[in-house]
């Protein structure tokens, strides 16, 4: 893998670093050899939010081994679970990663995100300052109780499957068909695009 290096994600004392030598370094943060396609789901009802997003999309392509390709637009979506009206609605995003953690390291770092945004765990459908959550990870499916691969819901949630069809319209869920067809047969009530609200994809 070779990409272009920019000054903002690298020392600026060893600049220009050659594209070769930076996907010798990002091939070795794991045994991976190859980097792998992630897709990442992002929410946040609490605080500012657009912020929180972006944050979010930041401190992913901080992370060594993964660099963030795509950005969704952003969506605004009902909270699920709860009473209308007792808590503020959710901003959603899909980020597409290329990365060469394996599927564990990547959810530690999706914890460790979540954390730097002061998630906290104590209610199943409570609030949250911050959601990380992977969505799929290459073709793998799995059921490991840590991670279940793709992401048990995903495919019946809007606020996941329209973003994810927004950045990527031939995108596949391991396991379960295309996007487009899991996103026409669930129902989008609640969950409406926000088309004066922009997440910056990283340079």
């Amino acid at each position: 893998m070779t990409r272009p290096t920019t000054a903002g994600h690298s020392d600026p004392t060893v600049q220009p670093v050659p594209a070769s030598v930076v996907a010798q370094v990002d091939a070795a943060d794991t045994t991976l050899q190859n980097p792998k396609r992630a897709v990442i789901s992002l929410g946040s009802n609490l605080g500012n939010r657009l912020e929180t997003l972006q944050g979010a999309v930041d401190a992913l392509e901080d992370t060594p081994g993964v660099r963030v390709k795509a950005v969704s637009p952003v969506y605004e979506t009902e909270p699920w679970g709860v009473e209308p009206g007792t808590q503020p609605s959710y901003f959603n995003a899909v980020v597409v990663l290329r990365t060469t953690l394996p599927p564990s390291s990547l959810l530690e770092r999706a914890h460790a995100v979540e954390e730097a945004f002061h998630r906290v765990r104590d209610e199943r459908w409570g609030p949250r300052t911050l959601d990380v959550d992977i969505v799929s990870y290459a073709e793998v499916v799995s059921d490991d109780p840590r991670l279940t691969l793709p992401h048990p819901r995903a495919h019946k949630r809007a606020f996941v499957l329209a973003p994810w069809y927004d950045v990527d319209p031939q995108a596949q869920l391991p396991g379960r068909g295309p996007v487009a067809g899991l996103l026409a047969a669930v129902t989008r009530e609640g969950v409406r695009m926000r088309g004066d609200l922009e997440l910056r994809l990283p340079e």
